[in-house]
Protein backbone atom coordinates (compact mmCIF):
# COMPACT_ATOMS: atom_id res chain seq x y z
CA UNK A 1 0.00 0.00 0.00
CA UNK A 2 1.47 3.52 -0.75
CA UNK A 3 1.80 5.65 2.02
CA UNK A 4 2.83 9.38 1.41
CA UNK A 5 4.51 11.72 3.89
CA UNK A 6 4.47 15.65 4.16
CA UNK A 7 7.92 17.38 6.07
CA UNK A 8 8.97 20.54 5.73
CA UNK A 9 8.57 23.81 8.31
CA UNK A 10 5.70 24.74 9.68
CA UNK A 11 6.27 28.59 9.73
CA UNK A 12 7.97 30.80 7.08
CA UNK A 13 8.14 33.99 7.11
CA UNK A 14 6.63 36.52 4.56
CA UNK A 15 8.50 37.07 1.33
CA UNK A 16 10.51 34.29 1.96
CA UNK A 17 10.01 30.68 -0.07
CA UNK A 18 7.88 27.43 1.01
CA UNK A 19 9.89 24.31 0.44
CA UNK A 20 7.71 21.02 1.38
CA UNK A 21 8.82 17.10 0.51
CA UNK A 22 6.66 14.70 -0.32
CA UNK A 23 8.02 10.56 0.48
CA UNK A 24 6.72 8.05 -0.86
CA UNK A 25 6.35 4.57 0.17
CA UNK A 26 5.68 1.26 -1.20
CA UNK A 27 4.97 2.82 -4.97
CA UNK A 28 7.12 4.65 -7.18
CA UNK A 29 6.64 8.05 -8.61
CA UNK A 30 7.82 7.07 -12.06
CA UNK A 31 5.42 4.56 -12.35
CA UNK A 32 2.65 4.28 -15.49
CA UNK A 33 -0.92 6.18 -15.21
CA UNK A 34 -0.36 7.77 -11.84
CA UNK A 35 0.65 11.10 -11.25
CA UNK A 36 1.04 13.37 -8.01
CA UNK A 37 -0.28 16.55 -6.85
CA UNK A 38 0.31 18.97 -3.92
CA UNK A 39 -3.04 19.99 -2.54
CA UNK A 40 -3.86 22.61 0.16
CA UNK A 41 -6.81 23.69 2.72
CA UNK A 42 -6.61 27.42 3.73
CA UNK A 43 -8.08 27.84 7.78
CA UNK A 44 -12.24 27.90 6.81
CA UNK A 45 -11.98 27.39 3.42
CA UNK A 46 -11.87 24.58 0.89
CA UNK A 47 -9.65 22.66 -1.24
CA UNK A 48 -7.50 24.03 -3.28
CA UNK A 49 -5.38 21.78 -5.99
CA UNK A 50 -2.11 23.60 -6.65
CA UNK A 51 -0.22 21.61 -9.20
CA UNK A 52 0.99 18.25 -10.29
CA UNK A 53 4.08 16.25 -11.76
CA UNK A 54 3.13 13.65 -14.17
CA UNK A 55 4.93 10.22 -13.90
CA UNK A 56 6.77 11.28 -17.14
CA UNK A 57 7.90 14.46 -14.94
CA UNK A 58 5.75 16.99 -16.85
CA UNK A 59 4.24 19.79 -14.97
CA UNK A 60 0.68 21.49 -14.70
CA UNK A 61 -0.29 24.29 -12.14
CA UNK A 62 -2.76 26.36 -11.29
CA UNK A 63 -3.06 29.22 -12.80
CA UNK A 64 -3.70 31.56 -9.93
CA UNK A 65 -0.33 29.78 -8.82
CA UNK A 66 1.71 29.33 -11.46
CA UNK A 67 3.61 32.42 -11.27
CA UNK A 68 4.76 31.36 -7.86
CA UNK A 69 4.52 27.63 -7.56
CA UNK A 70 7.61 24.94 -9.01
CA UNK A 71 7.08 20.93 -8.33
CA UNK A 72 10.02 19.01 -8.69
CA UNK A 73 10.53 15.30 -8.33
CA UNK A 74 13.43 13.05 -7.67
CA UNK A 75 13.40 9.56 -8.33
CA UNK A 76 16.35 8.09 -6.99
CA UNK A 77 14.67 9.20 -3.15
CA UNK A 78 11.18 8.45 -4.24
CA UNK A 79 10.28 12.34 -3.76
CA UNK A 80 8.64 15.19 -5.33
CA UNK A 81 9.05 18.68 -4.04
CA UNK A 82 6.53 22.39 -4.06
CA UNK A 83 7.61 25.23 -3.79
CA UNK A 84 6.21 28.46 -3.19
CA UNK A 85 7.67 31.82 -3.59
CA UNK A 86 6.94 35.02 -2.48
CA UNK A 87 4.89 34.03 0.48
CA UNK A 88 2.14 35.84 2.11
CA UNK A 89 -0.11 35.41 5.11
CA UNK A 90 -2.48 34.04 2.61
CA UNK A 91 -0.43 30.91 1.94
CA UNK A 92 -1.61 29.68 5.50
CA UNK A 93 -3.07 26.23 5.10
CA UNK A 94 -2.52 22.51 5.37
CA UNK A 95 -0.90 21.20 2.66
CA UNK A 96 -1.37 18.02 1.29
CA UNK A 97 0.62 15.80 -1.09
CA UNK A 98 -1.41 13.25 -2.85
CA UNK A 99 -1.03 10.17 -5.47
CA UNK A 100 -3.82 10.51 -8.39
CA UNK A 101 -4.38 7.03 -11.20
CA UNK A 102 -5.10 8.21 -14.41
CA UNK A 103 -9.10 7.76 -15.31
CA UNK A 104 -9.83 7.22 -10.64
CA UNK A 105 -8.61 10.70 -9.65
CA UNK A 106 -7.16 11.02 -6.30
CA UNK A 107 -6.57 7.81 -4.46
CA UNK A 108 -3.95 8.21 -1.63
CA UNK A 109 -3.38 11.16 0.53
CA UNK A 110 -0.53 12.05 3.18
CA UNK A 111 -1.53 13.04 6.21
CA UNK A 112 -1.04 16.83 5.50
CA UNK A 113 1.02 19.26 7.16
CA UNK A 114 0.33 22.80 8.57
CA UNK A 115 2.33 25.68 7.27
CA UNK A 116 2.05 29.08 8.53
CA UNK A 117 3.22 32.67 7.25
CA UNK A 118 3.77 34.55 9.62
CA UNK A 119 6.36 37.15 10.73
Amino acid sequence: QVRLQESGPGLVKPTQTLSLTCTVSGGSITANYYYWSWIRQPPGKGLEWMGTIADSGSTNYSPSLKSRTSISRDPSKNEFTLQVTSVTPEDTAVYYCVRSEVGWGPRDWGQGTQVTVSP
